[in-house]
């Protein structure tokens, strides 16, 4: 059974696109727009950008390297927990093993 989708109407580098969009998922397409159209206004204003396609390419290019930091410092945050988990688990399982010794 297919998604159902509306249109949305989002603003970036001061075009106006209408773009699919699974119901219910709006506001996220929303957001996302916004922060892209904030990125090319701000790429626009600092440095020399002669077209909007070059600011959304300069966009595009910043999020993905963002993206590829996120994935990385995610991945190195997975190991550490495990690694932390396993340091757990070792420690509960010395402790059940260990016997009870009573002292008097």
């Amino acid at each position: 059974m297919p998604t159902k989708q509306s249109s949305v109407e989002v603003t970036i580098a001061e075009r106006k696109l209408k773009i699919a969009c699974p119901i219910g998922e709006e506001s996220a397409l929303l957001a996302a727009a916004a922060e892209v159209n904030l990125r090319c206004s701000k790429i626009t204003q600092s440095k020399n950008i002669s077209s909007a396609e070059q600011a959304m390419l300069m966009s595009a290019l910043n999020l993905a390297h963002d993206l590829a930091t996120a994935k990385a410092k995610l991945s190195q945050e997975r190991l550490e927990n495990k690694s932390k988990i396993k340091l757990l688990q070792n420690t509960i399982e010395q402790a059940l093993n260990t016997p009870n010794i009573k002292r008097a």
